[in-house]
């Protein structure tokens, strides 16, 4: 089975940097917006939909040049703060199979923070980005075009995603997915709210992650346990 791994969040620790970020920049807009309310708003979805909701928030267009000064901050501070999350390196190593990255960000910000932890090497050029569909997370056109591409059906894939949009989106692409609940960002209740939303299983570490794709597996060929 094709294992498809969302990026900030799940495989690099980048996920609070950014929400921090927006939490910022919503309240020198006028309206403030904590940490948790910007994860509700904004968390793991396309950078054209996510600037389109702080214009609905706001009531307005964002001043010219805003957003281009909100994702130099965003940078500015990755680059210094940004570390993979605890263990994935560990587990990237020890799994078996095909894989890939599809994520929201836009490419350049995949490749840099793959390659700023280390973990580019385990992609190689299999990155996709919300850049290259329509329509973003909790659409399932980025799924389904990793999928296509990487010579997968949909039911034959894995999901891992950290936030609600990620998770739905799999859903929706007929994918089974695991909800990564092992970030700085994820809170008691972020499992929970994960399952909800339709993860088929929540890792809550990364170090249960491979315990979490190998039940999947099993539970995809089940005529092929006990056959040997």
């Amino acid at each position: 089975m094709l294992l498809i791994f969302d990026c900030d969040g799940t495989l690099v620790d980048s996920e609070l940097i950014a929400l921090e970020v927006l939490s910022e920049m919503m309240g020198e807009q006028g309206v403030p917006m904590d940490v948790p309310s910007c994860m509700h708003a904004f968390m793991g979805k396309h950078n054209a939909d996510i600037v389109s909701e702080i214009e609905r928030l706001i009531g307005r267009a964002l001043p010219d040049g805003e957003g281009a000064r909100t994702r130099a901050r965003m940078l500015a501070r990755i680059e210094v703060e940004l570390q993979p999350i605890l263990g994935v390196a560990d587990v990237l190593r020890s799994i078996e199979g095909p894989r890939c990255v599809a994520s929201s960000s836009d490419p350049a910000r995949i490749a840099h923070s793959l390659k700023l932890t280390g973990l580019a090497s385990f992609f190689g050029d299999h990155v996709f980005s919300a850049a290259q569909v329509a329509n973003g997370k909790p659409a399932p056109d980025l799924f389904l075009l990793a999928a296509a591409t990487m010579g997968f059906a949909p039911q034959h894939c894995i999901v891992i995603e950290d936030s609600v949009a990620g998770v739905e989106a799999g859903v929706r692409a007929g994918m089974a997915v695991i909800g990564f609940a092992g970030g700085s960002h994820a809170g008691t209740g972020h499992g929970a709210m994960l399952e909800a939303a339709g993860a088929n299983l929540v890792a809550k570490t990364m170090a249960a992650l491979p315990d979490a794709i190998a039940a999947l597996r099993r539970a995809a060929t089940p005529a092929l346990e006990g056959a040997f």
